[in-house]
């Protein structure tokens, strides 16, 4: 199963992708994830990508693009993936369109989480992320046994610079510049489904396994 989850920041993209990736045996490959360990690892694209993120920009399409070819090379992706992040645009989508047409595996389905913007600064601005392993939290919905300590490994929780408000809102608007056409991309194609990103976590997900029933 080859699935491509859209939606913007703060949508649930990434968690919902953990809980899918344990159901039905696929990596969950999230572009962001990357780019996040490329920066902590200090590596040349992860420095290129340090100046963008730090701004609450898209990482340019070239980074972005030599990261998830490599990835999607990967043994594990054999049996599909569930890709989170990518692509952001057209130009994107035909570049994974024309990566997977090379080895006979084409997206099977485009998941929509609608979201918005209210939900979305809601869920970021109360967002912690453990700096240790990497588990994330929300204050007010899904907070840590211990205030500022990870459940999982004890690590200090903290909270993204690109999870400021004012961040958040220029996010959500290079999304909505950026990504406008993408929907409308997957749709013509007859690939695109879409999941109600504000309902809550165990709602959204009942959807998600209604929706990739019909492709399983």
């Amino acid at each position: 199963m080859r699935v491509v989850l859209l939606g913007p920041p703060g949508a649930g993209k990434g968690t919902h992708a953990v809980d899918l990736s344990k159901e039905y045996g696929i990596p969950h490959i999230s572009t962001g994830d990357m780019l996040r360990a490329a920066v902590k690892a200090q590596t040349e694209i992860g420095i290129k990508a340090k100046g963008f993120m730090d701004k609450g920009e898209l990482v340019p399409d070239a980074v972005v693009v030599s990261i998830i070819r490599e990835r999607l090379a990967g043994k594990d992706c054999k049996n599909g993936f569930l890709l989170d992040g990518f692509p952001r645009n057209n130009a994107q989508a035909k570049m994974l369109d024309e990566m997977l047409a090379g080895i006979g595996a084409p997206v099977q389905a485009v998941v929509y989480l609608e979201t918005s913007n209210a939900t979305i600064i809601r869920r970021l601005t109360n967002r912690r992320v453990c700096k240790s392993c990497g588990a994330t939290y929300n204050v007010l919905t899904m907070p840590p046994k211990k205030e500022g300590v990870c459940d999982l490994c004890g690590g200090a929780l903290y909270q993204r610079t690109d999870d400021l408000e004012s961040t958040i809102m220029n996010r959500l608007k290079v999304y909505a510049d950026q990504t406008a056409d993408l929907i409308d991309y997957y749709k013509k194609k007859g690939l695109l489904k879409v999941v109600n990103g504000d309902l809550d976590r165990s709602a959204a997900y009942k959807e998600f396994q209604k929706t990739l029933a019909s492709i399983s």
